[in-house]
């Protein structure tokens, strides 16, 4: 299946808050209870270690979900603290407040960050998980481009399960997950019960960017191409394909490390 950047609700700046949310507090809650991206805690333990650093600059991270799994299985393999800092354009204030009052090591941002453009005081391992397909080609070579100039590394990590399959499955398991599960979401909102159960926006919004996602995403050699320009040369670059078989978080992790060639 051959990639299309059709247009998603959730990148565009008009999109109502409360159903950003909706969408957002829905895939965080999924994310957290399910880990799908332990099998890459491996590749960032390694960037980690070469780099000395045990901060990481997390972008577009949405409502935050499955960060606090990412951070405890690193300590754990690290055998030290490991920092992050979320950020996000359109940051999720209500979640990132939440995630930085009951975890001492996540720190946040509140303003809106640029990942074409991060700040020079946020240094550290930059992550982009579940996020990367958001952009066209050359925003997201952009997004490289500018870690590669602050000289810091940088990891995209994104679910490729593609085809008519995937997307089939979406449409049957979006709408029941999130009936069964909006009623525990917290802090519990009135809106999201109006928009899911009697006006359902949230439902029809999050599975138009979920198909939208599966066709966006970035195939491993869509990725290895964007780092060939002259601005990435001085830098290692290690792309492919990871699998998780783990119950409902099967499926396969496409991931591209950078990191600054020894100087």
């Amino acid at each position: 299946m051959n990639r299309l950047h059709l247009f998603e609700f959730e990148d565009k700046k008009w999109f109502p808050d409360v159903l950003r949310k909706g969408t957002t507090d829905f895939l965080s809650f999924i994310f957290s209870k399910t880990n799908r991206y332990a099998p890459v805690v491996p590749l960032i333990k390694e960037v980690l270690e070469k780099e000395d650093t045990n901060h990481i600059i997390d972008l577009c991270s949405g409502a935050g979900g499955g960060i606090v799994n990412m951070q405890r299985d690193l300590e754990k393999s690290l055998g030290k603290k490991v920092k992050v800092t979320l950020t996000d354009k359109y940051p999720n204030k209500q979640a990132f407040d939440s995630l930085k009052s009951s975890y001492d090591e996540i720190d946040i941002i509140n303003t809106s960050i640029d990942a074409t453009n991060v700040p020079n005081d946020l240094k550290g391992f930059r992550t982009i998980f579940t996020a990367f397909h958001h952009f066209k080609p050359n925003m997201a070579e952009a997004i490289l481009r500018d870690a590669v100039n602050k000289d810091v590394p940088i990891g995209v990590f994104e679910l490729g399960n593609k085809g008519a399959l995937a997307i089939i499955k979406l449409i049957i398991s979006v709408p029941i997950g999130l009936i069964l599960i909006t009623p525990f979401l917290r802090p519990f909102k009135l809106s999201r019960i109006i928009f899911t159960y009697l006006i359902p926006l949230i439902p029809l919004c999050t599975i138009w960017d979920g198909i939208v996602s599966i066709l966006r995403v970035y195939s491993p050699q869509e990725l290895e191409e964007m780092t060939k320009k002259d601005w990435g040369k001085n830098y290692t670059w290690k792309t492919g394909i990871l699998h998780h078989e783990e119950g409902v978080g099967k499926g396969e992790i496409i991931y591209l490390i950078g990191y600054p060639n020894k100087r």
